[in-house]
């Protein structure tokens, strides 16, 4: 007897065979791919080589910082009420038992207080918001140094400064969701700074506030630009950065084996993503002992907000520090004429400044390119000493902003040497412009004597670098000649670790070995 087996008893049949041989995982991934081609990306994307440098790990600990942002940020959402009503507050905080506040601030404090590890989770909240903005910082200064931001990552340098200042607004929103009384002079601050803008300014605070100050809808529309409209535009910039970062050659620090043309490093699957999942650990581990050990923005010591009060000796976040001590030591200049009033002593500090701050950092790379006419392609990084007047620039903007930044604590400074409040007023507003131009010169005079070794100034000694050999042997040679560089075989050079010594292949081969533990030389 003759039987013919139909297509579909045969595609089952082939599709048990296919389940028995490869598994079911695997089949599924299989039938995925004929759908959607994700195979050849998934390769290149597990295939991409990370350098192996401690400097390199600023960038994930912004990342994983705000990946503990969005969690514990979605944890507290459950439980904040975003309103300006009035209520009496009669929770289990007995020292504010009575006292009328609005239900944002009661809400917070039964957050802390009434909510199994609310206040755990709000702190560490608390603690990812600044270290995120401090990581993006320490990040971007590690970028402008070493000059990573130049052609072709200039895209990748923009994304980066917007999320920085995405991150420092949206900051100050989630500061002042609470409505105590710091939050609620942080508030009054900005209603100032928007009416300080010229011809537009009252317009803009009284659509934003919805009336006239403190109105009664700014805690409603602060929580949805904090909660919502930024936190999405920033995991659209975090996915545009990376993406950048995995079609774009990684950026490496000159050494044996490195050049412009290949990566030497740990492939992404499955030495990368281990260490980075290990590292997303240590971040979270982090973040929850300063959420548990550190007390941030105690707000039931502060009380709810009243226009009548304010408290001393209580400053802004680190992010805010240099705008606030921007205000404050600012000369009360005003300037009137034609039925208008421009007050300088809020527009320039609070607008103009950080304005002409950020856009400079925007500009640098083309000015840079323009100034030194280098528009070649570059994936090796440089050595701050290396570029003088670029150092030399960056020190002085970071001096300048560490200078306001004290000048935020101006009242407590003044109370606790003794000193009167103007003295320490005047102190400020001479250094603001004495120690960023201290600071360009001598950093700009280090930077000469390691590159030329003092011959520059018509000196005769040069900088020494001293060194350990792998045999244990101390050796010492002039600072411009390290390891990788073109003379480095004029001392022992030291041994490169982990880099695959097969012969070269012709450009555009990937070197690959099975071991995950040894990286790899992609050209």
């Amino acid at each position: 007897m003759i039987t013919t087996e139909g297509p579909r008893a045969r595609t089952r049949r082939q599709v048990q065979q296919s389940h028995g041989k490869y598994g079911r995982v695997q089949v599924a991934v299989n039938e995925l791919d004929e759908r959607l081609g994700l195979a050849r990306g998934g390769r290149i994307f597990l295939d991409k080589l990370f350098p192996d440098h401690w400097s390199f790990m600023l960038g994930e600990i912004a990342l994983y910082s705000f990946v503990v942002l969005l969690a514990t940020g979605v944890f507290l959402t459950l439980y904040f009420v975003p309103s300006q009503t009035i209520v009496t507050y009669h929770g289990v905080y007995k020292p504010l038992d009575g006292i009328k506040m609005s239900e944002a601030y009661a809400s917070t404090v039964n957050i802390s207080f009434a909510v199994r590890a609310g206040l755990l989770i709000r702190q560490m909240h608390h603690w990812a918001a600044d270290v995120f903005i401090g990581s993006i910082v320490v990040h971007m200064a590690r970028i402008f140094f070493t000059g990573a931001f130049r052609k072709p990552r200039e895209l990748n340098w923009v994304i980066g400064l917007t999320m920085l200042i995405l991150g420092i607004l949206n900051g100050f929103l989630g500061y002042s969701l609470p409505d105590d009384l710091i939050s609620g002079t942080g508030i009054r601050i900005a209603y100032s700074i928007l009416e300080s803008i010229p011809f537009v300014g009252s317009y803009l605070a009284f659509w934003l506030f919805g009336g006239e100050y403190p109105g009664n809808i700014i805690i409603e529309r602060f929580y949805i630009i904090h909660v919502l409209i930024i936190p999405l535009v920033l995991l659209g910039m975090v996915g545009a950065h990376l993406g950048l970062l995995v079609r774009q050659k990684h950026t490496q620090f000159r050494g044996k084996g490195r050049t412009e043309h290949n990566v030497v490093g740990s492939p992404m699957f499955p030495t990368f993503m281990a260490k980075t999942t290990g590292f997303l650990l240590m971040v979270t581990g982090a973040l929850a002992l300063l959420g548990g050990l550190a007390q941030i923005n105690p707000i039931w010591q502060f009380g709810p907000y009243e226009a009548s009060k304010i408290s001393y000796a209580v400053q802004p976040d680190l992010y805010m520090g240099f705008l606030d001590g921007a205000l404050r030591i600012m000369p009360s200049w005003q300037w009137t004429g034609w039925g208008h009033t421009i007050p300088w002593e809020v527009l320039f500090p609070a607008i103009i400044f950080p304005g002409l701050l950020f856009n400079l950092c925007f500009a640098w790379p083309a000015l840079e390119r323009w100034f030194t006419g280098d528009n070649a392609m570059h994936n090796l990084l440089d050595r701050p000493r290396d570029r003088p007047k670029r150092t030399a620039a960056g020190a002085a903007v970071f001096a300048l902003v560490f200078t306001l930044f004290c000048a935020s604590a101006t009242d407590v400074i003044a109370n606790y040497f003794g000193v009167s409040l103007n003295a320490t007023l005047w102190f400020f507003r001479a250094a603001v412009i004495l120690v960023p131009i201290v600071t360009y010169y001598l950093t700009w005079r280090v930077c000469v004597e390691m590159l030329h070794g003092g011959r520059h100034m018509g000196k005769r000694k040069r900088a020494m670098v001293v060194s350990r050999t792998p045999e244990g042997e101390y050796v010492a040679a002039p600072s411009d000649m390290r390891p990788g560089d073109e003379h480095s075989e004029l001392r022992p050079a030291p041994v490169p670790e982990q880099i695959d010594m097969e012969p070269l292949e012709p450009v555009g081969a990937t070197t690959t070995v099975s071991s995950p533990g040894i990286r790899r030389v992609r050209r």
